[in-house]
């Protein structure tokens, strides 16, 4: 039956995730905004719903490891997996935003900031107003009146009405979480009955989940040639999750964190978000890279699992 559940997940995924572009895509048209500040925005906070969904669920049931691991494990997977696959199956990626110079310092200052706090032991209240903060200084950065760039292109201004694309935007995120969460139950009902831990359900189950709306809607935003918006969510997605998700939880109760037991995931997400600063630096938005990507992807489910 999980299986199942699976599946028609995976179905109510896509079907979301291809409301969510179309009407983004409407909205950046209409007003002018680059399709890169519309995917680490808009797309980036609906598709860390999830995340959010599940850290604080954990938090409240004294569940700090899965809380944690689930916002370590969606940074390992947006940036190994979910880049990696759309710089495997784009014919060519050229973003308009230079994303080296705009966007590197957001790519990695959040897991940095994170470390840092986790050092006591604990991210307390104070350290979740930090984290949310650092979440709105990422949209005034995003939205200021010297960063929003216009779209270069010169499109023929469609019909545009909110109401409709607000309903079609409800209905996207609706079925991406919806999706994502039963994928997360019916994962760990699998999962369980192999017996593994907390940290690993939370680290590559519930991450890898919880990551399905932004390779789902990065994937089709990449087939359609919409590079901006793919690379704008996983950015977007990765601040929101480090600054919003974990800010939100550690608010709510307070998250215990022993960065030294699990040292070798949380290098692994700060060595691949420097990763995506040298690719963006050197504009390797390539096949190459994205295999050197899955690569690493492969080697830090090999160690973390023991296999």
């Amino acid at each position: 039956m999980d299986f199942i559940i699976f599946i028609v997940s995976m179905v109510a995924l896509i079907y979301g995730a291809e409301c969510i572009i179309q009407e983004s895509e409407r909205i950046a048209k209409h007003y002018k905004i680059s399709a890169f500040i519309i995917g680490a925005t808009l797309v980036a906070l609906g598709t860390s719903l999830p995340e959010m969904a599940v850290s604080i669920s954990a938090s409240l049931q004294g569940s700090p490891d899965i809380a944690v691991a689930n916002v370590i494990g969606s940074t390992i997977f947006n940036i190994a997996l979910v880049l990696g696959v759309v710089f495997l199956i784009s014919k060519k990626i050229v973003p308009k935003r230079d994303i080296f110079a705009k966007d590197s310092a957001w790519a990695l200052f959040p897991i940095l900031v994170f470390i840092l706090m986790g050092m006591d032991g604990k991210l307390n209240f104070i350290d979740g107003i930090l984290f949310l903060s650092l979440m709105l200084a990422y949209l005034m950065f995003l939205f200021s009146s010297n960063q929003v760039e216009k779209s270069k292109e010169n499109n023929i201004k469609e019909k545009f009405a909110w109401k409709k694309t607000v309903i079609f935007l409800i209905l996207g995120f609706s079925f991406t979480i919806l999706g994502a969460d039963f994928a997360i139950s019916s994962a760990e009902n699998i999962a369980k009955d192999f017996g593994i831990s907390q940290w690993i359900i939370g680290l590559f189950l519930v991450a890898l989940g919880t990551s399905l709306p932004e390779l789902t809607i990065s994937v089709k935003a990449a087939l359609n040639n919409n590079s901006d918006l793919a690379i704008g969510n996983i950015i977007g997605s990765n601040v929101a999750n480090f600054t919003m998700v974990l800010g939100v939880s550690s608010i709510v109760k307070p998250l215990n964190i022993n960065l030294q037991e699990y040292s070798f995931d949380i290098l692994a997400a700060l060595i691949l978000s420097l990763m995506l600063v040298f690719i963006s630096a050197n504009k390797l938005y390539n096949k190459s890279a994205g295999i050197v990507l899955m690569v690493v992807l492969v080697l830090v489910i090999q160690n973390s699992l023991n296999i």
